[in-house]
Parts: structure tokens; sequence; C-alpha cells
């Protein structure tokens, strides 16, 4: 795939550039994602003295498997276990693995 800068988009900057009318609500559902991220790192649910088990399975070389993997399986149990707040929280988990799949594909360029 590959080649240049993965973060290009981010550096092009236009005088012109005006406010976006998200149709969508993306303005707001990444805020929330980002909340949601931020409490992977805070809670200590997901980490064990300051490392995430996801590191060292990156770390071993199977990142990618695990990544798409917990995509995979997210995403067809969404809807299917629980509440409506518990298939949102299947989608949020869905997009934080492939927000960390992209890492490790920019990292292997």
């Amino acid at each position: 795939m590959g080649g240049g800068n993965p973060t290009h988009f981010y550096h092009e900057k236009s005088e012109n550039m005006k406010t976006i009318d998200y149709k969508f609500n993306e303005k707001k559902l990444i805020e929330e994602f980002q909340t949601y991220i931020d409490s992977t790192y805070r809670n200590g649910h997901y980490s064990k003295d300051k490392f995430q088990a996801t590191e060292f399975i990156i770390d071993g070389g199977h990142g990618t498997g695990f990544c798409i993997g917990n995509v995979l399986k997210y995403a067809q149990r969404y809807g299917k276990k629980g509440t409506s707040s518990d298939a949102r929280k299947d989608l949020l988990k869905v997009l934080h693995y492939a927000l960390i799949q992209l890492y490790i594909h920019d990292e292997d360029l």
C-alpha cells in the first residue's frame, strides 16, 4: 500500500477552510470516541502496570490478527447481546480496534 506520510491529510491547510457542516453528527461522535478511548487508559480495566495487553500482542507480531479478529467479533455481536447501550459500546470497540489496526498498518509501511 504505502508510500508517503500517513498523516499528510492533516498537514494540508488552506486559508479558505470553512467550518464543516457535518451531516451525521461526526464531530460529537468523534469527541465521544475520544472519551471512550481515554477511559480505556484511565480506568485500569484494560491495562496492568500502565501497559495494555494489546501492546504485548502487537509486540509479539500478532497485532493484525488480534485487531481484525476483535473488529469482526464486536461487529457480529452488535445488537445481539444486552441492551441498546451495550450494542453502542460494541460499535465503539469496533472503531477502537480498527484505529489500533490503522496504527499497526502505518507502522508496517
